[in-house]
């Protein structure tokens, strides 16, 4: 399941909530059930999971969806179902069977298929015909506000993941040469530090701290990382101090999703772990629920212990807003988290 909070549009028909839909989970669905959470008519939320098979029991993950969207303190839902008649209409029913269970107040349930759609809830002839009403997101005022906005929709998932795959060919070659020099400066580093730093560790920490903060203010000049620079910076970050010091300076902002990105598709895959959590919590604070949820199913398919890929994946799954942790992370102990709370909210 795919979760986002990204920045809130106005809808006034299911004509602009189905134009709105791929914007905010940034990628184009098929094959889904979309929960949609609304405040007033404001869009403030919206969580996605595959359809499954119409023979398997529906109920659980109808109830997982009805959570999340029931936590983001909505007034009202919309359900919309993506693909053919005989998997989107179980999905959407037990959807809507769950949101109002637990209360909530579902406004419609739709159907798209083959660009026309289809209300579940409307009978009237005039407003939701048998056969459908067509739709053209394209032409649609709502599209071009989130474009406007600077929101994007790709195709479908997959190109979603692609964005966040390691690259290939020379490259591929070139970040490998890059690790393996970086492996013989790092047992440099710590076989010339003094007797009285314990295996290095306050070498490896300031060096770490240094390559952090360097990557950073290229990031923000406009500049690219060299092969050798991202292997130097990931093999540090396997010290959770480091890693840790690149989280506090971690938020949302696009030049930390840009960087973090960057480095995770050109490391070796026994140190995506680090870059790949950091572009997760970045894609997170950022609203961007469905990049989150594609760098984590990298990283956890590489390093499923890692535990703050595990930590943020309980929270994208159950939809926790990053509002609710404000301020997060506050570290005290490298490698021991403390989330705190802050009693302002919206921090985007």
């Amino acid at each position: 399941m795919t979760s986002t909070d990204r920045p809130q549009l106005a809808v006034r028909s299911p004509a602009d909530l189905i134009a709105a839909v791929p914007y905010l989970l940034g990628f184009h669905p098929t094959d889904s059930v979309v929960a949609v959470a609304l405040l007033g008519r404001q869009i403030i939320f919206a969580a996605r999971a595959d359809l499954p098979d119409p023979s398997t029991d529906q109920v659980e993950r109808a109830r997982h969806l009805a959570g999340v969207i029931r936590r983001q303190g909505a007034e009202a839902a919309t359900v919309v179902g993506y693909g053919q008649p005989d998997r989107v209409t179980p999905a959407v029913d037990a959807v809507r069977a769950a949101l109002s269970a637990g209360g909530m107040d579902v406004l419609d349930a739709l159907r798209v298929t083959d660009g026309r759609w289809w209300s579940y809830l409307c009978t009237e002839p005039d407003c939701c015909p048998p056969e459908g009403r067509r739709y053209d997101p394209d032409a649609n005022p709502l599209t071009a506000s989130a474009v406007f906005a600077g929101q994007v929709a790709l195709p479908d998932r997959a190109a979603l993941v692609a964005q966040v795959s390691p690259v290939d060919g020379s490259a591929r070659e070139d970040a490998r040469a890059a690790t393996a020099r970086a492996r013989l400066r790092l047992a440099e580093l710590i076989e010339q530090a003094p007797e009285s730093d314990l295996l290095g560790g306050r070498a490896v920490r300031s060096a770490g701290v240094t390559a952090v903060r360097e990557a950073q203010r290229r990031q923000r000049r406009g500049e690219r990382l060299d092969d050798d620079e991202v292997a130097w910076l990931s093999l540090l970050m396997t010290h959770l101090p480091v890693r840790d010091h690149a989280w506090e300076r971690t938020d949302g902002r696009d030049r930390d999703i840009a960087l973090w990105t960057d480095v995770l598709r050109r490391v070796e895959p026994e140190l995506v772990a680090a870059p790949g959590a950091l572009l997760a919590f970045a894609a997170w604070r950022a609203g961007q629920g469905a990049l989150a949820a594609v760098a984590l199913e990298r990283t956890l398919s590489l390093h499923p212990d890692y535990s703050l890929a595990v930590l943020l994946d309980d929270l994208l799954r159950r939809g926790v807003p990053p509002s609710e942790l404000d301020g997060w992370p506050s570290v005290g102990m490298p490698g021991v988290v403390r989330p705190r709370r802050r009693s302002r909210r919206g921090r985007r």
